[in-house]
């Protein structure tokens, strides 16, 4: 970890557990009074719990994370969703533990003084660190070697978070190692941050016995960007260093465990409001509408490359089976689709069975969309990684389909752009998954439905 980061990070922490407890405390007093808060011992169990809460939320959100972004609305929306896990706790717990003394006041009181504390103390600490950096005190002169992608980006980190309290040198170059000796000394430069490319490493050995021999603090980013792009994540095997090339959140059994309860609550939940009395109307048109079962039930292709069927409402004529072989676009207009099918598609609505398959463990309400079997093989020609995507159930909606990526067209060069686009989004949103990642592309793809952005046809 870059020097003085441990330390700033140790401040913001007992800065927050500081506020968290005097805000609970303050907005307790004000409330009721502090005797009845000290004649309540259930309250100061709900205090403990509100401090292990914030320790795993903010770890959840990356509250606290080195190379974290500093924006002040970031940094807002990240204590807003530990917030919102607070009040929702609060709530819980004290109606389950019958304190009905402690109720809106005292959880609005409570979420008032810290999203205030919180924020006012992320400015002042931004400013305070700004303020040091620009007159040079507490700081070190760091360096970085190797002028590719990788260097430019760790400089535009370290120089977009005032916070690292650090002096950019500027670059060193491997043209002529001899050199950099010099140069350390001229610019008085404290640590070295190594970027170079893997066909460079042989002059390693080199500059690390220079940074030794005049004591510079040395730290290197392997070039594994140059590799595979996406997220990496580190461990140890005994004493070895482990660099996880393609990170998957869902791997971990308790990540598996909330998704798969968020998934039933979600489900359930629609199933139980819509399901009794929307799929009854929506059966009744469509068999009005045409001849021919009310779904479409086809085989698609699931997590661990497994099968599974699918579910959707019939919207095309003469549809009645899952034996589809060949790879079959659905136009705009297409003479296929019923009147009844176009206004389903227009809105979404024959998504709508799959909830079920989400109900039964088969999808999951976000993930990447299941593909049929010939539609899979023909992506799979143009895309090798596509079987990445397996690695997680998939999904009625996604990341890829927020962001206009559904569905296929007919010419051949705009299909090939349009399908490498989707998967790499499909690969991102595995790699970089979290609770709130779902919440956000269910609230983004109810929106669209809304505002009728991104509909089908």
């Amino acid at each position: 970890m870059l020097a003085n980061q441990k330390s700033i990070q140790n401040l913001k922490i007992f800065a927050d557990y500081a506020l968290l407890n005097a805000s609970f405390i303050g907005g307790a007093v004000i409330a009721q009074s502090m005797a009845i808060l000290l004649a309540k011992p259930m309250m100061f169990v709900l205090l403990l719990s509100l401090n292990i809460i914030w320790f795993y939320s903010a770890k959840a959100v990356k509250l606290y994370d080195e190379f974290a972004t500093n924006r002040f609305f970031d940094y807002l929306s990240k204590l807003i969703r530990i917030l919102i896990i607070q009040v929702l706790f609060s709530v819980v717990f004290i109606f389950f533990s019958k304190e009905l003394l402690f109720t809106r006041n005292f959880i609005l009181l409570n979420a008032m003084l810290l999203f205030a504390g919180a924020a006012t103390k992320h400015l002042l600490l931004k400013k305070i660190f700004g303020v040091l950096r620009k007159k040079n005190k507490n700081t070190r002169g760091i360096a970085v070697l190797g002028e590719g992608d990788t260097g430019v980006k760790f400089k535009d980190s370290l120089l977009n978070n005032a916070e690292l309290n650090y002096n950019f040198r500027g670059f060193l170059s491997l043209d002529d190692v001899s050199k950099i000796e010099s140069v350390i000394l001229e610019k008085r430069i404290d640590e070295i941050v190594i970027a170079i490319e893997l066909k460079d490493y042989e002059l390693l050995d080199g500059v690390l016995k220079i940074c030794d021999k005049l004591a510079v603090k040395t730290y290197i980013i392997p070039d594994y960007f140059s590799l595979l792009g996406g997220k990496f994540k580190f461990s140890l095997f005994g004493n070895y260093p482990i660099i996880t090339v393609r990170n998957n959140p869902l791997d971990e059994f308790q990540w598996k465990i909330v998704k798969r309860t968020f998934d039933l609550l979600f489900s359930g939940l629609v199933l139980l409001l819509t399901g009794w009395w929307l799929f009854p109307v929506i059966a009744l048109m469509i068999k009005k509408s045409s001849p021919g079962n009310v779904f479409f039930i086809q085989d698609r292709l699931g997590r661990g490359n497994k099968t599974f069927r699918c579910l959707k409402f019939r919207t095309m004529s003469n549809i009645v089976s899952t034996g589809e072989s060949k790879f079959t676009v659905i136009e705009e207009n297409d003479s296929r689709v019923t009147g009844i099918g176009s206004f389903l598609r227009k809105y979404n609505l024959d998504e709508f069975p799959q909830f079920i398959n989400v109900f039964k463990g088969d999808m999951s309400v976000v993930g990447p969309r299941p593909h049929a079997i010939p539609f899979n093989n023909s992506y799979g020609e143009i895309v090798e990684e596509i079987k990445l995507r397996h690695r997680v159930k998939p999904g009625i909606t996604g990341w890829a389909q927020i962001h206009g990526l559904r569905g296929d067209v007919i010419d051949l060069e705009e299909q090939v752009k349009r399908t490498k686009k989707r998967i790499s989004f499909d690969i991102w949103y595995i790699e970089n998954w979290s609770i709130w990642l779902d919440i956000k592309i269910i609230y983004e793809t109810v929106a669209q439905i809304v505002l009728k952005k991104n509909t089908g046809y």
